[in-house]
């Protein structure tokens, strides 16, 4: 009967004996820094300042960080919990913005009576979406409900549940950048006629007719 060495003596023993144990094609993990502007291919990295993470396709180019305006990046590396570059209690959180000239003009484009997410482009163009009963998806995905496709969103960055007569209801869809309600970072909170959310570079407001 033969015994079976433990596999920490046979790394113990190469180890001794000058054998590497890590092929040398392995191949290196590039941590130099990357600056706004750049297309450095997708993946996912975080801003040299605050952390806040960003995941970019292919041709995407690295945008001042969203969340702190900060132009420096890192790439994430695989082998790191994406979490070691989410927020933190230390991270100044973005104050409540007052709310903008274009919401009472939103207003007075609701078809009907309901519940509406609106948010205005930067060409000044403004988008309504209703929120229909149920579930309703927010991120950059095409099968997103609404779609936010910018950089600075996740495919999957949160849900906001419509269940009548309860208020909505808005949660983070483990996002990389957080959900920002009226100025506070959330896992999850309850939304009321005009109130703010922040999703990437995105200001969304809730109106109710």
């Amino acid at each position: 009967m033969h015994s079976r060495v433990p596999p920490s003596s046979i790394l113990d023993r190469r180890r001794r004996e000058g054998v590497s144990t890590i092929p040398s094609t392995s191949p290196q993990i590039d941590v130099g820094s990357l600056n706004a502007g750049e297309v450095p291919g997708s993946g996912t990295y975080f801003c040299a300042s605050c952390g806040s993470q960003l995941s970019l396709r292919e041709n995407d180019q690295l945008p001042d960080c969203p969340r702190c305006g900060a132009a420096e990046y890192q790439r994430d590396s695989i082998f790191a919990p994406m979490q070691e570059h989410g927020q933190t209690a230390e991270i100044a959180l973005p104050p409540a913005a007052s709310a903008p000239d274009w919401l009472s003009l939103a207003r007075s484009m609701l078809p009907r009576p309901g519940r509406y997410i609106a948010f205005c482009e930067e060409d000044g163009e403004i988008e309504i979406f209703p929120i229909a009963q149920g579930w309703t998806r927010i991120g950059r995905s095409a099968t997103a409900d609404i779609r936010l496709d910018d950089p600075s969103v996740s495919r999957r960055h949160a849900l906001i549940v419509s269940e009548k007569p309860d208020s909505l209801r808005v949660l983070d869809d483990r996002s990389l950048n957080g959900v920002f309600l009226n100025g506070d970072i959330v896992d999850w909170g309850r939304i009321g006629d005009g109130d703010e959310l922040a999703i990437g570079r995105f200001r969304l407001f809730a109106l109710e007719a």
